[in-house]
């Protein structure tokens, strides 16, 4: 019987104020790293919907996505899998931010930063993944798609049945 490839459903929420990019420093098995906020797609949801949750409880901040950055494939060994390789999806999404909600940010996360392209470039080896600054870099080259290209069928949408 031949194994199912998979690979992980990611989304990141890419963030830009006054030069600064939002960005979060969150415990891994492989100690503090840097990240945009970003997660797995959970059932039920759209990936647009996906990124402004993810950003939201890791962030703390209400986030509106205005466009895709880009979809992007990459595989990475993963201490939280038994050091399995896995590969992931991501789709990174420009926005728009609110002011930060008073709430709790999400279980290993430690804070909210504001950081530069330069400042991010010079604690790459800190990054959760290399797609963390290629996703910067695309966004700083204006690199934007129509969410209208994001399309959910509505049979993805909603609870999900028992199979």
């Amino acid at each position: 019987m031949s194994e199912v490839w998979k690979p992980s459903v990611t989304v990141a929420a890419i963030i830009e104020r006054g030069g600064r990019f939002l960005m979060v420093e969150e415990h891994s098995a492989g100690g503090l790293r840097i990240n945009q906020p970003a997660g797995h797609l959970e059932p039920g949801e759209s990936l647009i919907e996906a990124a402004a949750r993810e950003a939201l409880e890791e962030s703390a901040h209400i986030f509106t996505p205005t466009a895709l950055v880009g979809t992007y494939l990459s595989r990475n060994v993963s201490s939280s899998r038994g050091g399995l390789s896995v590969t992931y999806l991501r789709f990174a999404f420009a926005g728009t931010v609110g002011e930060p909600l008073e709430r709790a940010l999400d279980e290993g996360i430690l804070r909210v930063l504001w950081m530069t392209r330069e400042e991010l470039a010079a604690c790459a080896e800190r990054h959760r993944s290399p797609l963390v600054l290629r996703c910067v870099d695309d966004y700083l080259a204006g690199q934007r798609a129509p969410l209208e290209l994001v399309h959910t069928d509505p049979s993805a949408i909603g609870p999900v049945a028992d199979q």
